[in-house]
């Protein structure tokens, strides 16, 4: 007899997700992924001009804002054919990496590690042997063993006072636990160090981008005046500053995130060689980070492509642009097409018309047989993907781009995994991993370049030859991608007129969490929970394990809650 786990709203995620799974025998059979939010950005973008969507666009979201940013400045720049100058180029590269520093370091210690480490055994941990472990494994100075003790007691502490904080609610003692005292110990002390670290690396955006979140942006480069004498501009100082921040984030990156990356995931392969949480296998990457031109695809040290099936033998290519190959579905989706109920759109060609026919809240169940999300079905010539940093890695060591094939052959070598082991929460984690390292290389590579210009005189950061209306066709269509911490994120935009006609915008987790679509195909959450075992479903751990792993973000503008019970969390289990 199976068991109907309902999780909602699954938390330490950014957005509101109701995962539903039918358990049998200690495993799920089937699991269903609904978005309970609506955005809605698409309709108040309508009729705007083009050169101010961007500031609204990036409030999609208060987590993934100065990529939504970008993307939407891309795709105005791509409708208009504007070519920006290449310091501009290179502050956007920058700003984009140093966003995916932020999210996948935050992702890792502050939303994703309580799958994986048990915060309270640290109690049972012997400081001692932390700092042993510690120094066998990083040069990082916080090491000594009286550096863990007083991590130790600031727990013990929290614990004591009977009011855990960040840490209540956590499923402690859950047999899926795997890691030793000390280890845990290891990672909460980082996860500490986290907290003030994230703060830190945000301050590229406030000198670049004016503030965060939500720094600015402008169609035609950047609105960053570079001068290393004026007092006004970005001056010598503050470049000596973001200089700083690089060199501390490489730090981080390659002495903490990455040692205990690996000194976690050893206690785990159990999950990676047996694949657990891997799911469709089907990876879609737009590429991004250009050398030079965002335009020219062959410089995108990123690579663009499809794999499917896991045959990283084929890599495909992707054209946002073409009406034939990226769709979106609204066959399980609270949307209509014209009045229809079902249908598949390019985004060019999109609509964003709510239509609710959910059951009224307080419910047991979705109806899965009909809608049941919020959420899209995106789709590449009819296949569900998975986006997001292990696509990247796939695609990336696949072509034998760069540096991708020698960083996972040696991080596979270390944890004594084969590639395939990818395929799985666990790889999809040290994926996410990789992807910071390379991140924070380009991100000092491109520093450096910026630099380079400023020293020879170049401090251009804007175009404005096509800044006017008067200069613009008629009609145009563009689209703006980029790669965000998330994945692969698209924007498609209509110009008539000088004006805003349609706006369309697919983020990564609506590839990633989509619902079934008209041929009853799964999304990537539905097909990464199929056949992940269960200890005990009144504490779903593993759940949580393989559905953060993709760090979901519901991005949303109109949020549903119940307002007659207050009931903001529940784990319900129906026999």
């Amino acid at each position: 007899m199976s068991k109907r786990i309902v999780v909602d709203p699954i938390t330490r995620i950014e957005g509101h997700l109701r995962i539903e799974a039918d358990v049998q025998n200690g495993k799920i059979q089937d699991a269903f992924s609904s978005g309970t939010a609506i955005r809605g950005i698409e309709l108040v973008v309508k009729n705007r001009d083009p050169r101010d969507v961007w500031a609204y666009a990036q409030r999609i979201c208060g987590v993934c804002t100065t990529v939504h940013a970008l993307a939407s400045i891309r795709s105005v720049e791509d409708a208009l054919g504007i070519r920006i100058p290449q310091n501009a180029n290179l502050i956007r590269n920058i700003m984009n990496a140093t966003i995916i520093l932020h999210d996948h370091v935050v992702h890792f210690y502050h939303l994703h590690a309580f799958d994986w480490v048990d915060a309270l055994s640290v109690l049972k941990a012997d400081p001692a042997a932390t700092s042993k472990l510690a120094q066998s494994i990083s040069p990082w100075p916080n090491s000594s063993p009286g550096y863990f003790k007083s991590v130790q007691a600031k727990i013990k502490k929290v614990a004591d006072s009977g009011q855990l904080g960040v840490f209540a609610n956590g499923y402690w003692g859950h047999p899926g636990y795997k890691l030793p005292p000390e280890v845990n110990l290891l990672a909460v002390a980082h996860y500490l160090e986290a907290l003030d670290w994230q703060k830190e690396i945000v301050k590229i955006h406030t000198i670049f981008g004016g503030k965060n979140p939500h720094p600015h942006y402008l169609v035609g480069g950047m609105a960053t005046p570079l001068d290393i004498n004026m007092d006004n501009g970005i001056h010598s100082e503050k470049l000596a500053l973001i200089d700083q921040l690089i060199s501390q984030a490489h730090d981080f990156v390659n002495q903490v995130y990455l040692p205990d990356l690996l000194a976690i995931g050893s206690f785990y392969k159990d999950w990676a060689k047996q694949e657990i949480g891997g799911g469709l296998n089907n990876y879609l990457c737009y590429g991004d980070f250009s050398t030079k031109d965002i335009h020219d695809t062959q410089l995108y040290r990123v690579p663009r492509g499809i794999i499917l099936n896991g045959n990283m033998n084929d890599v495909l290519d992707i054209d946002p642009r073409d009406p034939n190959q990226v769709s979106e579905l609204i066959d399980h989706a609270w949307y209509t097409y014209d009045g229809k109920a079902s249908g598949g759109r390019h985004p060019w060609k999109g609509e964003t018309s709510m239509n609710y026919t959910g059951p009224t809240p307080p419910f047991q169940n979705l109806n899965t047989n009909e809608k049941y999300s919020w959420v899209k079905s995106p789709r590449w010539k009819g296949n569900a993907m998975e986006t997001g940093p292990l696509a990247r890695i796939m695609v990336g060591y696949a072509k034998n781009t760069g540096d991708y094939r020698a960083l996972v052959d040696d991080t596979l070598k270390k944890l004594g995994l084969p590639i395939t082991a990818l395929h799985s929460a666990v790889g999809r984690t040290v994926a996410r991993g990789l992807d910071a390292q390379l991140a924070a290389d380009w991100l000092r590579d491109d520093f450096n370049s910026l630099m380079a210009n400023l020293k020879s005189g170049d401090q251009v950061t804007f175009d404005n030859s096509k800044w006017e209306p008067k200069t613009w066709p008629k009609h145009a269509l563009g689209v703006g991608t980029v790669e965000a911490p998330r994945g692969s994120l698209g924007h498609w935009i209509e110009i008539k007129d000088g004006k805003t006609a349609n706006y369309q915008a697919v983020v990564p987790t609506t590839w990633n969490a989509s619902p079934r679509d008209d041929a009853g195909r799964i999304g990537a959450y539905e097909s990464s929970l199929k056949n992940v075992p269960v200890a005990d479903p009144n504490q779903p751990l593993e759940i949580l394990r393989v559905v953060h792993s993709f760090d979901p973000c519901l991005a949303c503008a109109v949020h549903l809650t119940d307002l007659e019970n207050k009931n903001k969390t529940s784990v319900r289990v129906d026999g």
